[in-house]
Parts: structure tokens; C-alpha cells; sequence
């Protein structure tokens, strides 16, 4: 980027082909060091010594074999596909302007892979948005090249969304060095360029779906700009066999100096034709989006592949923008919105910051000041991604199921219960999120709707529903297309907090009318809260269980069938007094009969220092689908304690230490399935 406007220097993963464990490998063999997220430089390495926690590697000699960290490392669900349902308002669209979010999640070293023992965390959720998402990061005094952590692929992934490793060229001013690119663009002797198989090879190796190309260092001629087109050429050459795509940054021109245009023109019109999309310098202007659209056109490319850069790395939805140079309400769109550091949502709140505050800040983000996408608030200076751009969804097959988890919290729960006291982040934990945060009809007073940390059901969140209800109020929670069979039902566990509420199931089997208007919701008692006081549901003709206060009802759609598909599910609650309401969401699923996965074989702890386990599994064959494994520890007295839970198949687990007299410390790890039945747990022991 500019080096008068990119103050920060940012972070990043790799990984490769995952080797299979073997089945008699001997328990704690080698140290515990914990992995981290894999950075590289092209081929040569700085001169001097790396600072503190900062290790140098050559790209070039990477290799999946050597890869001490893959397991940790590399993404486990692959990327789904979405749909789009009518638009929740009259102004956004679909098919039209796009958003690219260039995020850092954390330093280039040191990044832990697989979360870590903090609520504080950019943990995106608005994925619903986004179509595109750049791992942003790199320094020259740690790594240039980044591949991102497992935990946000699996987030993202689960969401429909792409994500790109990220490969930085700093300006001089920030340490770089033309050597760099020229490693990057090197040859063999039979003319190709072996590093754009290297980058290829990480992404199918580590999970992820390509690269965002931005090279900035200064002091190149026409030389090192014809290599670098002959490398971005194979490169997205051998991107597209393998699935995989490449992003060029507005910043070196074709004759190899580095000039910021802000638009697409004969200076970069190479590199966009070699690459799938381009992401538009913040120099840009209204006419300058304008040609480099038409341009577009005339190459015979989408003008929406062009991502025009909106910095809010400073001052979020403060920024100055002119919007209608990009995404005008009345006519159609120019380019696409590529966001550069929206973490600022996280970023500028005090210290202190709880989940919740950056929840709060991150939907006034992304959804506007109303913070209903169906009646946004036309008076809002910053345009919100919901008022312009259609929502996706990726709600399309049974099983499904959500307990509204975020990706991190301050504690963790299992069936209302709290089983670990330490707060914790792992976005690839985080489930398939609402797409439109929130939408809220009523005729009377609107409440507030969150999410909330101080309770949940299971993982680490809830939805808080809470207000003084004057009239009944319906809550959209997820659009869907689900299959209605003649066993499909739904599942809703949820607590009454405060107040009185009639909860009712509201169930779409068809898409509204126009934009912006309801669902044709079919709504399905659920149950009657008087005062606060469940009442008993024997005889209301469901299967009702009820744990710690939450209750899960089984709502068979049998009367749907003849409809084929759920199009909508939502809530509709129904005040019963004059008190405020606090009402709780703790968990939705939808399915045709309850299954278990297997247990998961070979659990092995594979090092050990003091404390420090990594621990190791093979995920069992089977025709139930694996969401996650759990680990717990089983101290002396039977207690069982949460230590973490990971998509991939190992997990590194710091600090821990004799309990209760314990000579022989016991672990279970289980696989955890898409309707969170769990399997028999595996039981692996540490002799301290």
C-alpha cells in the first residue's frame, strides 16, 4: 500500500499435505512447542539475526514433509456453496457490486494457529457480505508471504467465503527489498516460475483458495515488470487447475515501477486481464471508477472484479466515502467495495473491550445505524455493506444446527452448564451465523437483540432478545433452503430470563413477496412462559427436555411437507405481561433423525514439555459428518474440564499442571458432529 497511509505491517499461515499418523507412534516423544501460523519470504533471507519469536524461512524450500506444524495448520471444511434470498431491503442487490475485506487478525509471528486464552479477538461474523477475504499481513523484518490460520478458513469457508493468503512486497520506507521480488519472479532453466507452483502447492496444502498479490517495493524497470506478468500468469495458471484464485493489487505497473493509480488503465490492465480480480489503490475518484468499469467492459470482464479500495483502518464508519462513485442508490453499481482493516471495529474500542462492545460496533458496521437491515436508516452518513449488497446464506442441506457460537467467549458451556472458566477465541469453531443481524418486525416497541456471552447453551454465546414488549415481535433467524421430509423437525432451546413471553416457531416455506417484506411465515406454538416460570409441556403434544433452565422443544413440520422446502425460520415471541422481557436463544437445529459420529482412533499425546501437550487423532470413518473434536481433562474427583476443541486433528494445550494429588493425568477427546451429539469419548493418560 501507499507508505504515507500503511502504518501497519501485518500477519499470516502455511501449511501442506497432511501426513497420516502412525497407529503406533510412541506417546510424548518430542517437545511441546506451541504451532504457529507459517510465514515465509520468498527465497532469500534477511542479513542480521531474527528478533524474539520471529523465525526466517525460504518459501522455496518449503516442503509439506518438513512441515512440523501441518496438522495444526491446516483448514477442515471445505469451502460451501451459497444462495441468495430476496433481499432483506428495497436498496440492496444482488448480482451487482461485491465486498473484498483485507483483515489482520494478529502479528505475523507468533500467531497462535488455533485460537488462544482471550475473548479480546476480531471475531468476524458478518460473513453474509463478504466475497472475498485477504489475510492481510506480512513485514520485512519477520515474513512477506502469509498463509492464513486454520480456525479462519473453517470460519469463512462455512460461510461461502473464499480466503487468500497474502503476499506483501513492502515499500522501501518499510524495509523492503527489490531482492525479494526478484526471488518471487525468479525462472528455471526451462523458463517457469517455481515459486508460483510453491504458492499454489501451500494453498491446496493448507486449505485456502489462492492469493492477493501486492507488490510495492520501488526500484524495478520493464524487465522486472515483464517477469512479474509472465509469473502472475502462471501463477493464476496454475491456480485455476487447482481451484484456486489470484488477486492483483493496484501498485506495480507494467514497466515495473511502483505507481498507485487508483484505477484500471494501461499502466495495470495486464495484470487485472492475468489475475481474477484487482483490488482498486484508494487514489481513486468518481471518474476514475467510472472508466475503469467501462474498461472492464470493453475487456470483456465483469466491472464488479474491481474492488475499490475504502480505507477504514483509521476511523471505521466515520471514514469519509463518496458511496455513490461506487454503489449509487439510483442506478446500478459502478465497482465493488474492497474494505482495507475493518477490524478497526475492534480496534478502537478502550481497553476493557468486552464481546459484546465489539459485536455492537462490528453490526453497526456492517449492518448501519438502524442495525436492522430490512429498515435501514436513510440518514446514516456511512453506507453500510446491508443497505447496498444482497445478503448470502449457506443453509441448504439437513442436518443443520447452530448454537449461535461466535467463535470466542469468556467462558465455555455444554448443555447450559459452564465447563471452563478461561476465556478463549477459535473462529473455526464459530457456527453458520444469521445473515441479517438483526431483522426485528413488530407494530409495537423494537427490542434489542444480540448476541450475549454471559450465558449460552453450548460453546460460548447466546441470542439475548430483551425489552419491554408492547405487541408480538418476530425475530428472522436464518434463511434457508431446507428439504422438508416427513421426519424433518426443528429443535429450539431456549430460557425465559425475564418477563413472560408465548414462544412460537415461525417457519417460511416460500420467498416474501418483494424485498424487504416477511416471510410467509407459518408460526407453530413452541411454548407458554407465565411470569418467568416454565410451565410444564407434557401435554402440549412435544417432546420437550429440559437442562439448567433451557428447554429444547422437538417441532415436528409434517404439516409442511407438501411445501418442499424451509425458505425461513425465525421466532415469534408474544408478551404475556406488562414486565420487561429476557429471552434467550440458545440453540436451532433441523434434521431428519439424530446421529453420532465415531469415536476418533489413534489419540496420542506426541510432546511434552512440563505442561505443554501437543496432542494428536486420527478422525474416524463414517458416514456422520465430524464438525469438531473436544478435548476435556477428567480430574480425580470426575470432574470434567473443557480444554479446548479444534476442526483439525491435533491440538496444542499450555500450562497445565498436577491436580488433586495426581500422579497420572487423564484426557478425552471426541468427535462432535453437526447436530453436537458427541461421540464415546478416547481416553489418552500423561504421566507428569
Amino acid at each position: 500500500m501507499n507508505p504515507t497511509r500503511r502504518t501497519v505491517l501485518l500477519a499470516a499461515t502455511t501449511a501442506a499435505l497432511l501426513p497420516a499418523l502412525p497407529a503406533s507412534a510412541a506417546s510424548a516423544t518430542a517437545a511441546a512447542t506451541p504451532p504457529y501460523a507459517s510465514y515465509w519470504y520468498p527465497d532469500s533471507l534477511p542479513s542480521g539475526t531474527p528478533g524474539a519469536g520471529i523465525t526466517w524461512r525460504s518459501l522455496k524450500a518449503w516442503s509439506a514433509a518438513g512441515d512440523a506444524d501441518l496438522a495444526f495448520n491446516t483448514a477442515s471444511v471445505p469451502l460451501a456453496a451459497r444462495f441468495t434470498p430476496t433481499p432483506a431491503n428495497a436498496t440492496a442487490r444482488s448480482g451487482q457490486a461485491r465486498v473484498q475485506s483485507l483483515v489482520s487478525f494478529g502479528p505475523t509471528a507468533s500467531n497462535p494457529s488455533q485460537g488462544s486464552a482471550t475473548a479480546d479477538y476480531y471475531a468476524l461474523t458478518h460473513w453474509a457480505y463478504i466475497d472475498e477475504l485477504v489475510f492481510w499481513g506480512g513485514s520485512s523484518g519477520e515474513g512477506l508471504i502469509l498463509a492464513p490460520n486454520a480456525p479462519i478458513v473453517d470460519a469463512a469457508h462455512r460461510h461461502g467465503v473464499p480466503v487468500l493468503g497474502n503476499i506483501f512486497l513492502p515499500p522501501v520506507a518499510y524495509g523492503g527489498q527489490l531482492q525479494w521480488t526478484r526471488d518471487l519472479v525468479q525462472k528455471d532453466a526451462a523458463g517457469r516460475y517455481p515459486l508460483a507452483a510453491q504458492l499454489v502447492a501451500v494453498a491446496a496444502a493448507y486449505g485456502f483458495d489462492g492469493w492477493f498479490v501486492n507488490a510495492e517495493t520501488s526500484g524495478g524497470n520493464t524487465a522486472l515488470g515483464t517477469d512479474m506478468l509472465g509469473f502472475v500468469r502462471e501463477l493464476k495458471a496454475l491456480s485455476v487447475a487447482a481451484g484456486q484464485r489470484v488477486t492483483w493489487y493496484d501498485s506495480m505497473t507494467v514497466n515495473g515501477t511502483v505507481s498507485w493509480q487508483g484505477a484500471l488503465n494501461s499502466q495495470n490492465q495486464a495484470f487485472f486481464q492475468a489475475a481474477d480480480s484487482m483490488f482498486v489503490d484508494f487514489r481513486w475518484t468518481a471518474a476514475k471508477l467510472t472508466s475503469s468499469g467501462t474498461t472492464a467492459d470493453q475487456l470483456g470482464r465483469s466491472r464488479y472484479e474491481l474492488w475499490a479500495g475504502v480505507d477504514v483502518e483509521a476511523n471505521g464508519w466515520n471514514s469519509s466515502v463518496n458511496w455513490d462513485a461506487i454503489v449509487p442508490t439510483n442506478k446500478a453499481h459502478v465497482v465493488s467495495l474492497g474494505f482495507y482493516r475493518p477490524e478497526w471495529t475492534r480496534n478502537h474500542l478502550p481497553a476493557g473491550r468486552t464481546p459484546g462492545d465489539f459485536h455492537a460496533a462490528d453490526d453497526r458496521f456492517w449492518t448501519g445505524r438502524s442495525l436492522d437491515p430490512a429498515a435501514p436508516d436513510g440518514t446514516d452518513s456511512w453506507r453500510a455493506p446491508a443497505v447496498s449488497v444482497a445478503d448470502r446464506s449457506t443453509v441448504t442441506s439437513v442436518p443443520f444446527a447452530s448454537v449461535f457460537n461466535t467463535g470466542h467467549g469468556v467462558r465455555w458451556y455444554e448443555e447450559g452448564a459452564v465447563t471452563s472458566d478461561a476465556a478463549w477465541n477459535h473462529l473455526g469453531l464459530q457456527d453458520r451465523l444469521p445473515s441479517r443481524r438483526w431483522v426485528v418486525r413488530t407494530e409495537g416497541v423494537r427490542p434489542a437483540v444480540s448476541f450475549d456471552f454471559a450465558d449460552a447453551w453450548r460453546g460460548g454465546s447466546s441470542v439475548l432478545v430483551s425489552g419491554s414488549l408492547d405487541e408480538p415481535v418476530t425475530v428472522d433467524v436464518y434463511a434457508t433452503r431446507l428439504p422438508i421430509g416427513v421426519n424433518t423437525v426443528v429443535e429450539l432451546t431456549h430460557r425465559t430470563d425475564a418477563g413472560g413471553v408465548n414462544v412460537e416457531l415461525a417457519v417460511a416455506t416460500a420467498e416474501p413477496s418483494a424485498p424487504g417484506a416477511t416471510p410467509p411465515y407459518t408460526y407453530i406454538p413452541v411454548n407458554s412462559v407465565n411470569s418467568g416460570t416454565p410451565v410444564n409441556l407434557a401435554n402440549s403434544g412435544m417432546p420437550v427436555n429440559s437442562i439448567n433452565g433451557w428447554q429444547t422443544v422437538t417441532v415436528p413440520l409434517t404439516d409442511l411437507t407438501t411445501n418442499g422446502t424451509v425458505h425461513a425460520l425465525g421466532v415469534r415471541l408474544t408478551p404475556t405481561g406488562v414486565d420487561p422481557v429476557q429471552w434467550r436463544l440458545g440453540g436451532i437445529a433441523v434434521h431428519n433423525g439424530v446421529e453420532t459420529p465415531a469415536a476418533p482412533a489413534d489419540v496420542q499425546i506426541t510432546g511434552a514439555t512440563g505442561g505443554d501437550l501437543r496432542f494428536a487423532w486420527t478422525p474416524a470413518p463414517g458416514s456422520v459428518p465430524v464438525r469438531h473434536h473436544t478435548l476435556h481433562r477428567v480430574l480425580p474427583d470426575g470432574t470434567r474440564r473443557f480444554l479446548g476443541a479444534t476442526g483439525q486433528r491435533a491440538f496444542f494445550v499450555a500450562g497445565l499442571a498436577p491436580e488433586q494429588g495426581e500422579q497420572i493425568a487423564r484426557f478425552e477427546v471426541r468427535a462432535v458432529g453437526e447436530l453436537y451429539t458427541a461421540s464415546a469419548p478416547v481416553t489418552v493418560t500423561h504421566t507428569w
